[in-house]
């Protein structure tokens, strides 16, 4: 139990903070790199679509109808899925459109927008950024506690394929607050603490929900975070992808990601 309940602190705090590893690439580099996020972030919707539909939901399913019956059990599968769903698109109707995170940014349209240092407007944007990132994070941080609890090999999936999505919201944060600023450190530490929520949302996830877990606990937070993960996939990595695309890496990279889940699944098998 303990060594487990390090490992799944561990991959929550590594999802999160790779929002520094966005923040120190948009440092060092003049422009994007489209073809890498195209194809990562196609990869991470690929990993978190697979898996979700084919592993989270069922695990949830069997553990409902279990507890619940049949009839009972799939029901409040199928509501709660789709109630992690509403969950997350309630936190994105309250992110403004010009500072939600999701919204694709390259470094060299930051660069067009700032007139020089001690831009307000920009400034502003990056700390709203880095606001919406946090709130958002939060439920993300609670799927991957909760994944790597119940099985280890998924949370380091579901781990992974966050991170890999963290790294373009480094970039969103960290960008126009530079060029607002000047100030490389201020702009690396909004960055890097915005990625902080998701182990909060581990830690809460621990204090509140560890306590009362049981079958039916389990399998609707499951659900939930099945629901919670295909939402991202279809309204933020599948769109970003597509915007960063170059002939169809995109796509390319959704279908690596099924592949290299299905593997990974079968070799736990």
């Amino acid at each position: 139990m303990g060594s487990d309940l390090l490992l799944a602190f561990s991959l929550t705090l590594m999802a999160g903070l790779a929002t520094g590893i966005g923040s120190v690439l948009a440092f060092f580099t003049k422009s994007t790199n489209t073809r890498f996020l195209s194809f990562a972030l196609g990869f991470s919707a690929g990993v978190m679509i697979y898996v979700s539909m084919v592993e989270i939901f069922f695990k949830a399913k069997d553990s409902l109808v279990s507890a619940m019956g049949v009839e009972s059990g799939n029901w409040v599968t199928v509501g709660s899925f789709f109630g992690g769903m509403l969950f997350i698109a309630l936190i994105d109707k309250f992110i403004p459109k010009k500072t939600n995170p999701h919204e694709v940014k390259k470094v060299e349209d930051m660069e067009k927008t700032t007139n020089g240092v001690n831009d307000p407007a920009l400034l502003k944007m990056g700390t709203f950024a880095a606001l919406a990132i946090a709130i958002h994070n939060f439920p993300e941080g609670i799927a991957t506690f909760t994944s790597a609890m119940q099985d280890p090999s998924l949370g380091i999936a579901i781990a992974v394929a966050i991170a890999i999505h963290n790294i373009p919201e480094g970039i969103a944060v960290s960008v126009p607050i530079y060029f607002a600023t000047g100030d490389r450190k201020k702009s690396f530490k909004l960055s890097f603490l915005s990625g902080l929520s998701e182990p909060i949302g581990a830690f809460v996830a621990y204090l509140i929900l560890m306590p009362f877990l049981n079958d039916v606990m389990f399998g609707v937070i499951f659900a939930g975070v099945a629901g919670i993960m295909v939402f991202i996939s279809l309204d933020e990595l599948l769109p970003a992808s597509k915007k960063y695309d170059e002939a169809h890496l995109s796509i390319y990279g959704i279908i690596s990601g099924m592949m290299v889940m299905a593997l990974s699944l079968l070799l736990f098998i």
